[in-house]
């Protein structure tokens, strides 16, 4: 199949979103509408007069109605940050960091279930050094993502793809990310403590409170850490109402 004659939607409302239709476009693929507004009204008079082969959903930040996913011929697929039924959720790329799961990217066709839907393509994906921050993992998973969907979607507009259902005993939930779950416990592990900073490093960043020498307490955000000795040691810092420094100089 042509791919200039793949016809699709695409809807995608982040970072991850970018970098899957980067990926798509340099194999040749282009949407012929991409909606990237979770906030606004769905157009859906406009998307059934596409007379699409698919859509295709990459961290959109709205739930689709069920008219929407099974407008096209070949249905909606979903790129989705985890190797499902693991991580289902609004923040796999968090929970993988966390080590909640191994790095990896899922296509599924969706359904009215959050994430549930039947398996098109799965791939576990390398990424050194690991763990690393939310940013580069996000861009090394959402290319990823791309990649996989150019190389499947012409076959899947063909039916050639045979469907796997997920096995929903072995799934996981991860909620989505608040502002308090940013708060470091320094008893908790060096590496459970090393892990938040990266995970949150976009947002909502790693806090703690810090104890200076003089004896007043800040609150901050830890931008760079690391594990030394066995003990976990911040090396970049923000204290409140002040810019990034070394931990040393904040000392």
């Amino acid at each position: 199949m042509n791919r200039d004659k793949v016809t699709f939607a695409f809807f995608g409302s982040s970072r991850f979103s970018f970098y899957v239709l980067d990926e798509l476009g340099k194999a040749g693929f282009s949407p012929l509408l991409n909606i990237t507004s979770a906030r606004e009204d769905l157009p859906m008079d406009k998307l059934r007069a596409l007379n699409a082969d698919v859509f295709i959903v990459a961290s959109f930040g709205k739930i689709l109605p069920k008219e929407l996913i099974e407008m096209t011929k070949r249905k909606t697929l979903n790129v989705h940050p985890s190797l499902l039924p693991k991580l289902r959720g609004p923040a796999p790329i968090q929970g993988t960091i966390l080590g909640k799961g191994s790095p990896g990217v899922t296509i599924i066709r969706m359904d009215e279930k959050i994430d549930h839907g039947p398996v098109v393509a799965q791939e576990a994906v390398a990424i050194r050094p690991w763990p690393d921050h939310y940013a580069t993992v996000e861009e090394k998973l959402g290319r990823a993502g791309g990649r996989i969907l150019a190389g499947i979607l012409p076959q899947w507009i063909r039916g050639e793809i045979q469907e796997v259902s997920q096995d929903d005993s072995k799934a996981t939930y991860i909620k989505l990310i608040k502002k308090e779950d940013g708060l470091l416990n320094l008893e908790d592990s060096p590496e459970e403590n090393l892990r938040k900073v990266l995970a949150y490093s976009t947002w909502p960043g790693a806090h703690l409170f810090f104890k200076r020498k003089a004896g007043s307490e800040v609150r901050g955000v830890v931008k760079e850490a690391k594990v030394e000795e066995g003990k976990f040691v911040p090396t970049k810092v923000i204290p409140a109402g002040k810019r990034e420094m070394d931990w040393a100089d904040f000392l």
